[in-house]
């Protein structure tokens, strides 16, 4: 038990962490609103909210620079959706105002026509800043196209962790063959980029998922995917080139020394080439976007976060044990 605590660690780690991702529920935001652009005049908004509890009779607001707009007339349908009629009147500063329900607030929800100086203030409701969820229980936070998909990344981002875990374990068994000539290395190095080749393919299933919710299809023409798929069919050849050399001593040279430049071409297709300014990625940190941690990310995020990280690179290493040993037993009995 004593050696074997950190593979009691890895399950009740895993376990925490997947129930947290799939069961903490998102923070109350307002998510649509239609029509989502205003003039001088009468208007009816559809407000749509999501985790929100609108039968409250939360205050309704537009709200443009330092102008409010109060409605003539709000009817809560059910807990999330709202119908507002406004006046709204000419003169507001800003091409874009803000919505507020209660204290969620949707900033820049509708264009707005017919500027001028400003108008006079209306007092609908206390005066409302975005949604401070520090009074709240925990909650995941609520983002636009994201929404409910942002609990994959609990799953899809620690599978990438562990699959790189297991090539860089590789990598160093691999190194050691080519010092030592052991065959016993070499088993490792096989073993540990077979584990890690599952986690490449869990990665891109559960990538292949959260790109058709929130980017509208399986697969798209992004660096950092191609990078991916290019990355596993490296390896994949791996276990070809292995495959074509009977001599036991010289295979696993030669294998050692493709897995070295395997793996520095996975540094290569998955942490450089996608970061350059001058491509374009939808992924968060590449192509010069904006990376996840600096929009998306919150310490709630990260309380389940780092511990999903951990608990999959175990269980890696727990599988890689298991699949050696295995392979060690096949050995001395093929003997």
């Amino acid at each position: 038990m004593k050696q074997g605590w950190w593979k009691l660690l890895a399950v009740v780690l895993l376990l925490a962490a997947s129930i947290a991702a799939l069961r903490v529920p998102l923070a109350p935001d307002l998510v649509h609103v239609s029509p989502d652009r205003i003039a001088p005049g009468p208007v009816e908004l559809t407000i749509t909210g999501y985790n929100t509890h609108f039968t409250d009779g939360s205050a309704v607001y537009l709200e443009n620079t330092d102008q409010r707009v109060c409605p003539v007339e709000v009817v809560v349908k059910d807990e999330t959706h709202i119908t507002a009629r406004f006046d709204v009147p000419m003169g507001l500063k800003d091409n874009l105002t803000d919505l507020g329900v209660g204290k969620l607030r949707y900033d820049g929800a509708l264009f707005t026509e017919g500027l001028g100086e400003g108008v006079e203030s209306g007092a609908c409701g206390p005066g409302v800043q975005k949604l401070d969820l520090s009074g709240l229980a925990f909650v995941f936070p609520n983002r636009s196209i994201l929404y409910e998909s942002i609990r994959n990344l609990h799953f899809h981002v620690p599978m990438w962790f562990a699959m790189i875990a297991l090539m860089g374990i590789s990598l160093v068994f691999s190194i050691r063959t080519l010092a030592s000539n052991s065959l016993d290395h070499d088993r490792a190095a096989l073993s540990a980029m077979m584990i890690g080749l599952l986690f490449c393919a869990l990665g891109l299933v559960t990538g292949a998922l959260w790109a058709r919710a929130t980017w509208g299809a399986f697969w798209t023409n992004d660096v950092k995917l191609n990078g991916a798929a290019v990355t596993a069919l490296i390896y994949l050849a791996y276990l070809v080139l292995r495959g074509s050399i009977p001599d036991a001593h010289k295979r696993a040279r030669l294998a050692a020394i493709y897995n070295i430049f395997a793996f520095v071409l996975l540094v290569l297709f998955l942490f450089v080439l996608p970061r350059l300014n001058a491509i374009d990625s939808l992924h968060p940190g590449n192509g010069g976007n904006s990376g996840f941690g600096d929009l998306d990310m919150d310490n709630r995020l990260r309380t389940v976060f780092y511990p999903a990280v951990l608990g999959w690179i175990l269980l890696g290493i727990w599988m890689f044990t298991l699949r050696n040993r295995a392979a060690r037993i096949t050995e001395q009995l093929e003997r």
